[in-house]
């Protein structure tokens, strides 16, 4: 509880002595830069295997001769969209960005450069964690769509090539009693994860004490606790609003 406290307090230090608009505007886009744009080709590669695989996988289960094929692409549709793209993308993001936050933070930490902010009178907290959080709840959804679209592609491609399912009966079968509220609930899973991520492994890195060891470890905690609240909060939103 002493943790879950000191990290709520820091969530509210980043609205206090902010920076000017324009500030933020550049530090938000360099961060997207580097949290979105640097992240697509593992996102994308990733999530098309992820397809196939799923595609090859549920293909292999449905063995009865009495369901039809276009259940397969049924069925990777709604595992991607609901559970596959946003969360297990959410710990691929966790593992690449989070540790970068808490690396990059940790030692700003232990070099004292954010003793350096507070001393020229800048709130070192909204300075450094807020662009980031920003830029992840921005980025984020986004890789997450993206992850949705090359998953599907991926089923797609295993298919029709090699006759698992002819493309007719798959872009009928993602089409088949399609619910767009699926849609809506990745969304709203993909900001929520974003937000605890970017915050959490910030706030690992931020309060890094020692040396170059204890970088490494603050990244590893980010990284763990980050994963146990992406799951978490995976269970509670899926009771919350798919009840």
């Amino acid at each position: 509880m002493k943790g879950f406290g000191r990290y709520c307090i820091f969530i509210g230090s980043l609205f206090v002595r902010r920076e000017t608009f324009m500030t933020y505007y550049r530090l938000v886009m360099n961060e997207c830069i580097h949290i979105g744009i640097k992240s697509i080709l593992l996102v994308a590669l990733v999530s098309t295997f992820m397809g196939a695989v799923t595609t090859v996988q549920t293909a292999f289960n449905l063995v009865s001769p009495l369901i039809p094929k276009f259940v397969i692409a049924q069925v990777v549709r709604e595992m991607t969209v609901l559970e596959l793209a946003p969360t297990i993308i959410a710990i691929i993001f966790a593992g690449k960005v989070g540790s970068s936050m808490a690396g990059g933070i940790g030692t700003m930490r232990i070099t004292e450069q954010i003793d350096a902010l507070e001393v020229m009178g800048i709130n070192s907290s909204s300075y450094l964690v807020l662009p980031k959080i920003v830029a992840s709840l921005f980025m984020y959804p986004l890789l997450v769509i993206l992850a949705g679209f090359c998953a599907l592609a991926g089923g797609y491609l295993v298919g029709a090539l090699s006759g698992i399912i002819t493309p007719s009966e798959y872009i009928y079968g993602i089409r088949y009693v399609f619910n767009d509220y699926t849609v809506t609930f990745a969304l709203i899973k993909s900001f929520v994860f974003a937000f605890l991520i970017a915050s959490i492994s910030c706030y690992k890195g931020y309060y890094t004490k020692g040396g170059a060891l204890e970088v490494g470890m603050s990244s590893t905690s980010a990284v763990t606790s980050s994963v146990i609240a992406v799951l978490l909060s995976d269970y509670f939103l899926a009771e919350l609003l798919l009840q």
